[in-house]
């Protein structure tokens, strides 16, 4: 009977590594979860950093490197315009408002894989999808149906818009042969300019071996000036090449 009662008195409580007390089923279980949740804890706080810093590095970078004809209207033309033109405020001066490429594809009537190559041609220089433009109307003359398609065009805003007419101006142009300038009659009245160009390889984006016929485009630069005038002056501080004589 002595050495039954004194089994109970032998049995010893386990203790933690520490000395702290006796481990507990509940204890050991808070402990592994805490433990669990500051080791999570810790591979967040050292991914997050990176995370953030990478996405704010790019926004960053989408801040600061913006269309390089886009920065020099704001910096150069503008305060050039309010000078010639006498603005009292800046609101006043005239800004090109978007750019409309059209490439129009009458052979497309015959041939449906014109259609694909314009539309990757489009994407190629103006690094955006054109829509597919379609007939109004049936003329049996030419061979043409209803809402057929018959050209590719894209509208260009913004950075895109000022990036193509970067590489329109200085890049383009003067690949045209025997190049002498574009003409300063093809305004409309209220300062907008429509370009023609018959040849669309001299945009250095085209790829040669994939083009089976040479096709043309217009190009309308929509400005918000009130005339002519202030039209010309604009895009003749954007670089636009006019014709002297």
């Amino acid at each position: 009977m002595a050495d039954d009662k004194k089994k109970p008195e032998e049995k010893q409580p386990k203790k933690h590594a520490h000395g702290e007390g006796p481990v507990t089923d509940a204890k050991a279980h808070a402990e592994a979860k805490t433990g669990g949740q500051q080791k999570k804890k810790r591979g967040r706080e050292q991914k997050a950093p990176a995370t953030i810093q990478a996405a704010q590095g790019k926004a960053q970078a989408r801040g600061e490197q913006g269309a390089r004809l886009g920065t020099a209207y704001k910096e150069q033309i503008i305060p050039s315009l309010m000078k010639d033109f006498g603005y009292k405020n800046v609101m006043q001066v005239p800004k090109v408002e978007k750019v409309v490429v059209n490439m129009g594809l009458g052979e497309a009537i015959t041939n449906n894989k014109l259609i694909e190559q314009a539309e990757e041609q489009m994407m190629a220089i103006t690094g955006q999808k054109g829509v597919v433009t379609r007939s109004r109307k049936s003329i049996a003359n030419f061979k043409l149906r209803e809402n057929q398609p018959i050209g590719v065009m894209a509208t260009l805003r913004k950075d895109r818009m000022y990036e193509f007419l970067d590489r329109l101006l200085n890049i383009a142009l003067p690949r045209v042969r025997d190049f002498k300038g574009v003409s300063g009659k093809s305004f409309d009245g209220k300062g907008n300019y429509t370009l023609g160009i018959k040849e669309q390889i001299i945009f250095p984006e085209i790829n040669y071996d994939r083009i089976e016929k040479i096709k043309g485009m217009n190009i309308t630069i929509v400005t918000t000036a009130r005339s002519d005038e202030e039209g010309r002056a604009l895009l003749r501080y954007m670089g636009m090449p006019f014709r002297t004589a």
